[in-house]
């Protein structure tokens, strides 16, 4: 079986609009949540986000690129083209060929379009409507434009499985490079939904936070005052390859990829099951799937998204599987700090569990302050822990049941 590596790395999110930037908030534990500013909030019940702000997609990609593209798309590529620069490559004039693939999803997709194409065609009709309209809506259109702009002529796949989408999208890259479809994948997800219906749809299904008056501190996973989720936008996107083609060209190592595992509670369209029984399973397989015990993880980047019930039964779930060596996890939310990115969630969390083997730093939980009940983890409040990581487990679980757990490890010939 082909053994797959991490060697680039790309992000735009709330802490920053690059992978350094990025890590330098996250590990001194600076959140990038605030006040929304995208629209109007004012008169709302939420009125925080984690925005990218202070970023000017048309002078990155140019005036003509820029208004062919979703914003959701725009982030996928810009990260995209980091992780490509990160990993070394150059395309050159063939691009990066028939072997290379690109695996990106979106949990929403082009929302922001799709709005703007209904009320156009409300006050025109057809006539109103862009020609750019489908290309700008279709989620898989970020998959596209990276392919198109790096010339990566092999696997494409849009992955869109709520806030699972990014591990998804990664493990199934996984699967093709083992499988010996491709040599390289780039892969990831992207979200752009800050917007009104965004905001809005999230809101009075009560799962966001309205811890207005203190945005920093609104997205508390595992605390016992966490009362909902922060929405955030942007893109995580890692380069992965298989181990004789990183090699061969002398590429720089972040970790290895060496875990998948896919499932569904089958149990609720919203609500995980009791004690996350999908979860445990889940992260069984990706154990298994690594040929590693519970005793072998050091560290799991948790889904922790600061609801009720998804904190406690995932807290509940990783007791299960890890049993006893759970008291020795260091267990952290790294969205107390970027919000929750949606299908690009599991994306950035991967970018920031490769870095933490890389760099043998573990992110906090940032907010965390007096844990839960039933949230009896060590959840690395407060501060980063300087701190060897042998394997890490990043948890990612979406509406209607879905769950993806992977696998990374310090790389070793």
């Amino acid at each position: 079986m082909k053994r797959v590596v991490v060697t680039g790395l790309g992000s735009i999110n709330p802490c920053g609009h690059t992978v350094e930037e990025t890590w330098r908030s996250v590990t001194a534990g600076r959140s990038g949540i605030g006040t929304i500013t995208a629209f109007d909030a004012s008169e709302w019940p939420v009125r925080i986000a984690g925005q990218v702000n202070d970023w000017d997609g048309q002078e990155i990609l140019g005036r003509r690129s820029f208004k062919r593209m979703d914003r959701f798309m725009q982030f996928a590529l810009v990260s995209a083209n980091e992780a490509i620069a990160d990993a070394g490559l150059e395309p050159g004039e063939d691009g990066l060929g028939d072997r290379a693939g690109v695996f990106v999803g979106s949990g929403i997709g082009g929302l922001a379009e799709l709005v703007k194409g209904a009320s156009d065609i409300e006050e025109s009709g057809w006539k109103g409507l862009s020609p750019f309209f489908i290309p700008k809506v279709l989620t898989n259109l970020a998959a596209g434009q990276i392919a198109m702009a790096v010339g990566a002529r092999g696997p494409s796949l849009c992955v869109s499985t709520a806030c699972a989408t990014g591990n998804h999208s990664i493990g199934e890259a996984l699967r093709t490079i083992r499988a010996g479809d491709a040599d390289l994948i780039i892969a990831g997800g992207a979200e752009a939904s800050i917007l009104p219906m965004g905001i809005g749809g999230f809101m009075v299904m009560k799962a966001l936070s309205k811890r207005n008056d203190d945005p920093e501190r609104a997205s508390r996973p595992f605390d016992a005052e966490r009362n909902g989720f922060v929405m955030g936008e942007g893109a995580g996107i890692v380069v992965l390859e298989s181990l004789e083609h990183a090699q061969a060209r002398g590429a720089r190592i972040y970790c290895e990829l060496s875990g998948y595992g896919i499932t569904n509670d089958a149990h609720h369209i919203t609500q995980p099951s009791p004690g996350h029984a999908g979860a445990v399973r889940c992260m069984n397989q990706a154990l298994a799937s690594a040929q590693l015990s519970p005793e072998d993880v050091t560290y799991v980047n948790a889904h922790g998204t600061s609801t009720h019930a998804n904190d406690l039964n995932e807290s509940i779930g990783i007791r299960t599987v890890f049993g006893d060596h759970a008291d020795k996890l260091m267990v952290s939310s790294t969205k107390s700090m970027t919000g929750h990115l949606l299908g690009a969630a599991g994306g950035l969390e991967a970018v920031l569990t490769a870095m933490s083997i890389y760099k043998n730093t573990v992110l906090p939980t940032s907010t965390l302050e007096n844990p839960g009940e039933g949230c009896d983890l060590d959840y690395v409040p407060g501060q980063a822990r300087q701190a060897q990581i042998d394997a890490a487990l990043s948890n990612a679980f979406g509406f209607g049941g879905t769950n993806a757990a992977l696998v990374f490890q310090r790389f070793t010939d």
